[in-house]
């Protein structure tokens, strides 16, 4: 790993990337290729970005294989995983492979929280300063954070006074948390609430799960997979990974090419049980394209779904809460959780689950959760799964100003704007991805990430070619694509859930929807359209200086 102690200052380089999981890794290695001098910081101790960070308990993809990992051949021909849906430990063992093949450590400062970059107008290039006083100034900012760099923890009246064991699970220690035995609170139900509630149910003494809304969770039926199998499945891999591109979601799956009602009700049945029995995330991206659009057939899918999951819940009352007769909000307008066990840790005699909507948490004492009802739960552990500053936060808390001073948390204050969800104008030669305004989280990963990360190595390689060492999105571009991810977004039932995906679920934030509706081909099309007009919304200037590519 790089030291960053001696060396204070990096001077002058071509790129500086923020984030060295997927889509700094790839970018890292696809801008080497073009002959840039280009960095990574990076604030974790390894390689992987949130899969370096996420070692909570049950943590895993949701995307089965081979499909969450990169489409190069010298990367997945020689490597094969053990689980259909692997979990963080051999997810970060597949990046130490990619380090293998690449050698991407030697180009990255790990232990490097960068908490300033600033435009030089000058000298069109960004100042950018970490935590630990490693200085850079690139003339391009790759910010490759993610959509979940920031975590969010509710404002619990004295959660500073809990003497037990406290974590959230974008936080979660690397040395082992003794669970086994311990009366244990799960403060969420989102995805990784799900999935630490299943794994630790069977070992602890005593779980107390808060939940405020059901997560219409779904079946993700894993398997074990061998080396011999998956060999001969990657004769495939090259298809695989092109349809990736032509599907909505960056998937082998796409949603079903007509209405629901256009089917019989003996067609949409066994459509339904066959999509169940698969698994995955089938049972959304597999079903009826107006999923989204039409309300009454998506009352329809969550009778099915309901079905489904009361038959696995003893308790009645359990069944309610976990499966309420009435939707709790438009299946698919939320981000639904892969389980395996979740529904039958309700049945075990030692699990408890708390109405947190009926009963909201009034403050944490120092052995106790006590909710509105003046009941203390009493508890040696919490966890709180009560997720992220989705989106946009991973950029916000960074000191990031532009051409005038502006802040982009200032920028996005009352509202997002991009142009093709990498850019954002008065932010000269600064891409974002897997960000605001993209595919994002109704895309896999890799292949958001891939398609951007190509868009903006070629994007730099045209300005190197042609002179150029500044590009900035126009305002009259970004409104125009606000307008279009807004208006796609509105035409669905978005707004009648309280999502992350809308912002909802920060305190202030601005409700709107934070991501492109249109799906990756849509999106990779209109990017590849704007590149081939000469860059359509974008302003490109004659260097000031050289550039060393």
């Amino acid at each position: 790993m790089s030291g960053s102690i001696c060396e204070p200052n990096l001077g002058d380089l071509d790129v500086l990337i923020v984030g060295a999981g997927f889509s700094g890794c790839y970018n890292l290695h696809k801008l080497r290729k073009l002959g840039c001098s280009v960095k990574i910081f990076e604030a974790g101790t390894d390689l992987g970005g949130v899969w370096h960070q996420n070692c909570y308990p049950g943590a895993r993809v949701d995307s089965h294989v081979p499909l969450y990992e990169f489409s190069m051949e010298e990367l997945w021909k020689d490597w094969s995983w053990s689980e259909k849906f692997p979990g963080y430990a051999e997810i970060q063992k597949y990046f130490q492979h990619v380090d293998s093949k690449l050698d991407l450590k030697r180009d990255i400062h790990f232990n490097t929280r960068v908490v300033a970059a600033h435009y030089d107008v000058e000298y069109d290039r960004w100042n950018v300063r970490a935590e630990n006083g490693l200085l850079a100034r690139p003339r391009f900012l790759l910010l490759c954070t993610g959509f979940a760099a920031k975590e969010y923890i509710a404002p619990f009246k004295g959660i500073e006074t809990f003497e037990g064991i406290c974590h959230h699970t974008a936080k979660w220690p690397r040395e082992v948390v003794p669970l086994a035995g311990r009366r244990v609170a799960v403060i969420g139900t989102g995805s990784s609430g799900v999935q630490v509630i299943q794994e630790i149910a069977p070992i602890v003494k005593h779980l107390t799960v808060f939940q405020r809304t059901p997560n219409l969770a779904h079946p993700m039926r894993q398997t074990k997979l061998d080396e011999k199998g998956q060999q001969k499945a990657k004769r495939l891999y090259p298809t695989i990974f092109k349809r990736r591109l032509q599907t909505f979601p960056g998937l082998d799956d796409n949603f079903q090419p007509k209405d629901f009602y256009s089917a019989s009700p003996e067609e949409r049945r066994l459509h339904m049980e066959d999509l169940w029995n698969r698994g995955g995330v089938r049972f959304f991206i597999g079903n009826y394209q107006d999923i989204l659009l039409n309300e009454r057939a998506n009352n329809e899918i969550y009778e099915f779904w309901k079905e489904k999951v009361r038959e696995r819940i003893d308790d009645p009352v359990n069944q309610e809460l976990l499966a309420p007769t009435n939707p709790p909000h438009p299946v698919g307008t939320k981000r639904a959780s892969l389980e395996q066990t979740y529904y039958e840790v309700y049945n075990q005699p030692n699990v408890s689950l708390i109405d947190a909507g009926k009963t909201p948490i009034v403050e944490i004492t120092p052995d106790a959760v006590v909710t509105s009802d003046g009941v203390h739960h009493q508890v040696d552990i919490i966890v709180l799964a009560t997720g992220f500053d989705s989106i946009t936060g991973s950029l916000t808390q960074i000191d990031i100003r532009g051409v005038d001073g502006t802040t982009i948390k200032d920028k996005w204050a009352k509202g997002v704007y991009t142009h093709l969800g990498m850019t954002t104008a008065n932010f000269p030669n600064m891409f974002f991805f897997y960000g605001a305004q993209a595919p994002t989280a109704f895309s896999n990963g890799p292949t958001c990430i891939e398609v951007q990360g190509d868009w903006v190595t070629a994007c730099i390689e045209h300005m190197l070619t042609n002179g150029f060492t500044r590009i900035e999105a126009t305002r009259e571009a970004e409104e125009e694509w606000r307008n279009m991810v807004l208006s796609g977004s509105s035409q669905a039932l978005f707004h009648k859930a309280k999502s992350w995906y809308l912002g909802a679920n920060i305190p202030g934030k601005p409700i709107e929807q934070l991501n492109f509706v249109g799906g990756v081909p849509l999106y990779n099309s209109i990017c590849r359209e704007k590149a081939e007009k000469g860059y359509e919304g974008f302003v490109l200037a004659e260097p000031r200086t050289e550039c060393s590519c």
